[in-house]
């Protein structure tokens, strides 16, 4: 059976790749430009070829305040991309792995968000990946999606590897201390993205529902900034800034941020066995990893 990877040169993608490796499955990851989810015709092409039974798709566009000025583009890789993979495995007969996100929800919460409370966006990005999952659970086939959020790793460009660049250029850091979530480590996603796909094909699940998974623990951005600070401490880096704590209103962006966007993993572990990983043991793991490849050019 083969096994489909979209996105494979993003973040995530490249952990799903590492963790498929270690999980001696054969992966056959592609990225743009050899596969481009938004071109149908292609698409089917490469279906028609592979003829996948696995799709996992780890392809989205992430820029979240930069997509209020390119929609277009953000709804055509985050909905109509989606909605092209979700028809063509339904042709095709394959299941459909789709990695979606919290800012599916409008923050207003004060108790973590399950699978099926509405969605409701506040900024484009959330919204093209709404429309992005609405045409999953709309088309034909089987599917999972799993929402993560705060997703940081060893790859690619995120929260954890922007506090390290700015330690080492400045003295004093503000971060936004009135939004909430669950920081993820991309390797703990991928492992259990792998684990599901093993799940499908040693025939123990057929479901197609929606899962949330994230790391296990809430913070703010504040205390996320905080944490990867103590670490760096502790392994006697130089140049580690004070963090001010400062509010949303503080610090505008070109797109709204939920307020609170923490998840309730229960239902990947009651039909999985799935337990996240605590956030601050994997961010040691992980900024160890950068420290050990980069040094200290962050």
């Amino acid at each position: 059976m083969k096994i489909l990877l979209t996105g494979s040169k993003g973040q995530l993608g490249r952990e799903i790749q590492i963790a498929g490796i270690n999980a001696g499955l054969d992966i056959i990851s592609m990225d743009l430009p050899e596969i481009d989810i938004t071109d149908d015709r292609k698409l089917d092409m490469i279906f028609s070829e592979l003829k996948p039974s696995i799709v996992i798709n780890a392809a989205a566009y992430t820029a979240v305040d930069l997509a209020e000025k390119q929609k277009n583009i953000c709804y055509a890789v985050n909905a109509n991309g989606p909605a092209n993979l979700t028809q063509l495995c339904g042709k095709n007969n394959a299941r459909l792995i789709h990695i979606s996100t919290d800012y599916v929800f409008d923050g207003k919460n004060n108790t973590p968000y399950r699978e099926n409370d509405p969605v409701s966006p506040v900024n484009v990005y959330g919204h093209s990946k709404a429309e992005g999952e609405k045409a999953v659970l709309e088309g034909p086939g089987q599917h999972i999606i799993i929402r993560t959020s705060w997703l940081y790793g060893r790859y690619g460009n995120n929260f954890v590897k922007t506090m390290l660049r700015l330690g080492q250029e400045k003295k004093s850091i503000g971060v936004v201390n009135d939004q909430y979530g669950c920081p993820t480590c991309a390797y703990d996603l991928a492992e259990v993205i792998i684990f599901i796909v093993k799940c499908f094909l040693e025939g123990k699940s057929n479901n197609s529902d929606i899962y949330h998974y994230c790391g296990k623990g809430v913070a703010t951005w504040y205390e996320f900034a905080v944490s990867i600070f103590q670490i760096v401490a502790d392994l006697g880096l130089s140049n580690v800034p004070s963090v001010m704590p400062i509010t949303t209103s503080q610090f505008p962006t070109a797109a709204k941020r939920p307020l609170y966007t923490v998840l309730d993993c229960f239902e990947i572990k009651k039909n999985f066995g799935v337990e996240p990983k605590p956030w601050k043991q994997s961010l040691k793991k992980t900024i160890q990893q950068i420290v050990d490849s980069q040094g200290r050019n962050f």
